[in-house]
């Protein structure tokens, strides 16, 4: 199976890129097919049910080779374009292509060799290719309890997963061999992080197969099977967890507590690692889509955190606490008023509060307004201790709503003090809006229809957390301080991202950095420092992303003056899609000036 899947298919349903004999709408529905080609996952989240039975082997060696030669390919094809050529849409749309082409290239030419993963396209590393979020075993097992992308209507939709999952199976044997060849070049993973990872993988060992969880298509099959299949599906689904799932499972295990947990490493970033220095500079131009350093993003940071403290101590003191800011980071983090629910349904109904109340008040900010709806779900039980909130798009066709999920581990600790900018960032109008905009709009090329640039999605889903005021949320001055809170939450990232991976930290100062600037439990900062020990550079699109739109809105509303709409600058930066932040600016500095005639 290619690598797994890659190469059988390959070979026979994609097309080379050519030159010129096509036109630049071909080129980019050829772009299109290819991405869908090379990530089976998303194509299945975006409604195409072609690749149902495939997940990619994509941190094997024949799989990289393949990408190398197409994206070469495609950017040789892309530079015989000009804007001349092409409309202004058309144009925009090729930067952001051969910004796509150019830097997954370059990840594949890495010291550390990275390529994108079926979870959100982010980067993973070859030789590391296991973690303890944003990893693909703990996203397969998200798809196998039966609500998620993958579908379970239809005896074929059964069938397709029995076939997704021995492509699984094979992408675990390759993960083993590639974490051997990691261990004998001295590139592992930190021990903390292989230690968070050991735990996740024992429910998935020990449960009972009637209540495995990928047991539960079965448990939840359509009444209209007919008993002969419904028995085959059965007997197949109860087969592939006691034969394969789980011995698979034990080898894992087994092989990273006795054998890669002695090897794993005792510091916390990337800088640590062979060639990890150079590796970071390129996942930072990656996620921010500039060309700032390490030194450049860790001082921004640290300006960020001096101006939002500022913020914090003049709402502090609004509300007459006495005490200094740590003092009330503390109170904040323990206050049984900020912590009254008693069951998961409770917090549920919470953020449906909000959404009504956001809904009301969109029409004073926003023009375009998606069809697609979402519903608010709490995490599943299996990832919900290292998870945080998170949104999964809905399907193009709005068969599959997105969903915004929420962790709650335990409600009776659930604190709501930052809910309402979590719900403006994760929902509306941060990523269900901005997404399902770009999911609908029938003017891009459809490769620029899925989730793609973070620093774009979520310097968007910041920047919707600032709108709170004018939207009418924040009249609690507690959730004004949360949102203060969840926005120095992403200016520290720029300190300890930085920190950690190109300037040595260990994990236990990035974590004493942030229990001294920010009001989240230490559990929770545990969680994130580990998150951006295992992600580098991920954490840096949110903060980049949001002063860069900021700056924009700032600039417009400068020069246009009375002509400057809200509304429109609004539509100018949700109506191309997710777009690196240098073609974002021109095209923002190409409405002013049109504007100011």
């Amino acid at each position: 199976m290619i690598g797994g899947l890659l190469f059988t298919l390959g070979c026979q349903k994609t097309k080379q890129p050519e030159k010129r004999s096509r036109t630049i709408d071909e080129i980019f529905q050829s772009y299109h097919n290819f991405k869908q080609h090379i990530n089976p996952i998303e194509a299945t989240k975006a409604g195409e049910t072609s690749y149902n039975d495939k997940i990619a082997n994509y941190i094997s060696s024949n799989y990289q080779n393949y990408l190398k030669k197409q994206y070469n390919l495609y950017l040789d094809t892309l530079n015989t374009f000009d804007s001349t050529l092409v409309t202004p849409s058309q144009w925009l749309s090729i930067q952001t292509m051969r910004w796509d082409c150019d830097i997954k290239r370059a990840g594949l030419l890495q010291p550390l060799v990275t390529m994108a993963s079926p979870i959100y396209n982010l980067p993973s590393f070859e030789l590391m290719p296991l973690i303890q979020v944003q990893s693909l075993h703990l996203y397969v097992a998200q798809l196998a309890a039966g609500n998620s992308v993958h579908p379970f209507e239809t005896i074929k939709d059964y069938d397709q997963w029995i076939e997704r999952m021995s492509d699984y199976f094979t992408f675990l044997d390759t993960c083993i061999i590639k974490m051997k060849l990691g261990m004998s070049q001295g590139i592992v993973l930190p021990k903390s992080l292989v230690q968070k990872i050991l735990p996740q993988l024992d429910p998935f060992i020990t449960e009972p197969i009637k209540t495995h969880l990928f047991y539960a298509p079965i448990n939840n099959m359509p009444h209209h099977f007919n008993y002969q299949e419904s028995t085959r599906l059965i007997a197949t689904y109860h087969a592939m967890i006691d034969e394969q799932l789980k011995p698979k499972y034990r080898e894992l295990k087994d092989f990273l507590k006795n054998e890669y947990l002695p090897k794993s490493r005792s510091t916390s970033g990337l800088g640590s690692l062979p060639g990890g220095l150079k590796t970071y500079q390129y996942l930072i131009r990656l996620h921010t889509t500039t060309d700032l350093n390490i030194d450049e993003i860790h001082e921004k940071g640290l300006a960020e955190v001096n101006r939002i403290l500022s913020e914090m101590e003049k709402a502090k003191n609004s509300m007459g606490f006495n005490g200094d800011i740590k003092e009330f980071f503390e109170f904040i983090r323990n206050s049984p008023e900020q912590m009254p629910f008693t069951e998961p349904d409770q917090v549920i109904d919470h953020f449906d509060e909000i959404k009504l109340q956001v809904n009301n008040s969109l029409k004073t900010l926003f023009n375009l307004r998606p069809k697609a709806t979402f519903e608010v779900r709490r995490t599943e039980a299996f990832r919900e201790v290292s998870a945080s909130a998170e949104y999964v798009p809905g399907s193009k066709d709005a068969s599959r709503s997105g969903i915004f999920y929420v962790p709650i581990p335990d409600v009776s600790r659930y604190n709501k003090y930052a809910d309402e900018a979590l719900f403006l960032h994760e929902a509306i109008p941060g990523h269900h809006y901005q997404l399902s905009l770009q999911q609908e709009n029938k003017q891009l090329p459809e490769f620029l229809h899925p989730e793609s640039l973070g620093v774009f999605v979520e310097g968007w889903a910041l920047y919707a957390e600032s709108l709170g005021l004018e939207l009418g949320l924040y009249q609690d001055p507690i959730q004004y301080f949360g949102m203060l809170s969840m926005e120095m939450h992403r200016a520290i990232r720029l300190v300890v991202d930085t920190g950690i991976h190109g300037k040595g930290w260990s994990r236990e100062q990035a974590i004493q950095y942030s229990l001294e600037h920010e009001a989240e439990s230490k559990a929770a900062i545990i969680s994130e420092i580990e998150r951006y020990m295992a992600t580098p550079g991920q954490a840096l699109s949110y903060k980049i992303g949001q002063l860069k739109i900021q700056e924009l809105r700032s600039r417009a509303k400068k020069e246009l003056g009375d002509k400057f709409d809200i509304k429109a600058f609004h539509d100018q930066i949700l109506n191309t899609g997710s777009l690196p932040l240098i073609v974002l600016e021109k095209k923002i500095n190409n409405w002013i000036n049109a504007h100011k005639i």
